[in-house]
């Protein structure tokens, strides 16, 4: 097995290296290292939340690594707590924080290169409901390399209201910014958890709620031109309450550009209202297609959210969703089903939340008691492994699986088993679903008001 998944791994980091074209190079930590996987990618990025637009957190250096890390550097404080996946562009690395404040760090030494205020964020004590205080920059932004331009959304205490701001890469200076906010929806109670994506030329910004549930917030998806001129475009979920659009990954990008988002539970407990499902929109935020499990109406009465993980594209067509109830449905993507029974399903866990990871026909869940390693058939499902102790969204990068436990752990898993080959306590601050990524050689790790960068195989 071990071998097979090795050859998977090459396979996707050939397909990366030619995709990535003559981007920024890799961190001199890892230049000249070669082993059975071969050199360094030309390029090693990850600019956007679970490192590209599928979601599959699989990063662009997969080459086999001994197992074990090695703690590289620790950022100064930052000015707020870091909820957002951290970014990597060459050996930059981006963070956006509570602070409402995005910066450009140093990968190899971790000093701030540059440090872009935005205003101020909301005070949380002055929301009806929340666990964020204070909240500003909660979403992971978005890279587009073509024009080296960084997209945020923060929330801020004017109002309060949600913007949308272009930085430039290189410096951090602002190109544009404007409202963002989902029309008809009070800012107040829609939180801005999910990343936000680029597809065709346009930035998606997706919304739910706040913890707590307070206030007559709809989940939600808007549109907005990456060159900040012309209309917005909006979709807003059809419940009559609820059916947020909460997990940090917020939306899943096909190649053809159309999105797939999981809600959250709704406010029906009789017909159907888009609560619990998986829903395909096109380019355009119309409703394409959609799948709710036939239970759906049980699933809102309990608040057991089908949205509590991003949906995952798979090789050959297939979407996988996973929700609070712990069920892994394999769906059709290009038929979804309506309200129906799923391709396949199994029950994979306890509950699963935020995303997940791929590679090959295997995914990776985040269970709030364990780690599990699915295989995805045509119309099957089947349990590889589970590794216990609840976990936030796994990544895989160096040849290994990394994740920061429920307990604030940084793991290394070994992808073959789900062998615990590496831990690091990471402290009390780290935040909810907070996610490593990987570039430049190393795996960043958000703790608290901190960054930290690991190097992969021991010293």
């Amino acid at each position: 097995m071990k071998h097979a998944w090795r050859r998977v791994a090459a396979v996707i980091l050939l397909v990366a290296s030619l995709a990535a074209g003559c981007s920024s190079h890799q961190s001199s930590s890892t230049t000249g290292r070669t082993t059975a996987l071969g050199p360094a990618p030309a390029a090693a990025n990850w600019l956007t939340y679970q490192h590209d637009a599928a979601r599959s957190g699989a990063a662009d250096d997969l080459r086999a690594f001994g197992a074990g890390a090695t703690a590289a550097w620790t950022s100064d404080d930052l000015d707020g707590n870091l909820y957002a996946q951290p970014l990597v562009v060459g050996d930059a690395v981006i963070a956006a924080t509570e602070g409402d404040s995005v910066y450009s760090l140093d990968a190899h030494t971790g000093k701030v290169r540059w440090r872009t205020p935005l205003g101020d964020p909301v005070d949380g004590s002055t929301l009806p409901c929340g666990n964020i205080n204070p909240s500003g920059i909660t979403s992971t932004p978005v890279v587009d390399l073509a024009t080296s331009t960084i997209y945020v959304a923060g929330f801020f205490r004017d109002g309060p209201h949600h913007d949308l701001i272009a930085l430039d890469l290189a410096t951090g200076m602002p190109r544009w910014r404007r409202a963002v906010d989902a029309p008809g929806l009070d800012p107040r109670v829609e939180q801005q958890r999910g990343a936000l994506s680029l597809s065709g030329g346009q930035v998606l910004v997706p919304y739910g709620g706040l913890a707590g549930d307070c206030g007559q917030y709809k989940g939600a998806l808007v549109s907005v031109p990456s060159t900040g001129a012309g209309p917005q475009r909006s979709y807003v979920v059809g419940a009559q309450r609820e059916a947020g659009i909460w997990n940090p990954g917020g939306e899943t990008v096909d190649p053809s550009g159309d999105v797939f988002v999981a809600t959250g539970n709704g406010s029906s407990t009789t017909g159907f209202d888009f609560g619990d499902a998986v829903i395909r929109l096109g380019p355009d935020l119309a409703v394409r297609d959609y799948f709710a499990a036939d239970n759906f109406s049980q699933l809102n009465m309990t608040d057991t959210d089908l949205g509590s993980m991003t949906p995952v594209l798979l090789p050959g067509g297939g979407v996988l969703v996973a929700g609070k109830d712990g069920i892994a449905r394999l769906l059709n993507q290009a038929d979804l089903g309506h309200v129906s029974p799923p391709r396949a399903a199994l029950q994979s866990c306890s509950g699963v939340y935020g995303a997940a990871a791929v590679v090959g026909d295997t995914v990776y869940l985040p269970c709030n008691d364990s780690l599990v390693a699915l295989r995805a058939g045509d119309a099957t499902l089947a349990a590889r492994w589970r590794a216990p102790g609840g976990t936030g969204p796994p990544i895989v990068a160096y040849g290994h699986l990394w994740a920061i436990s429920l307990d604030g752990q940084l793991r290394q898993f070994n992808p073959d088993n789900g062998q615990v080959d590496y831990r690091r306590d990471l402290g009390p601050s780290v935040t909810r679903f907070a996610a490593p990524s990987a570039g430049a050689g190393v795996v960043l790790v958000p703790t608290g008001s901190h960054l930290s960068a690991f190097s992969p195989g021991r010293a």
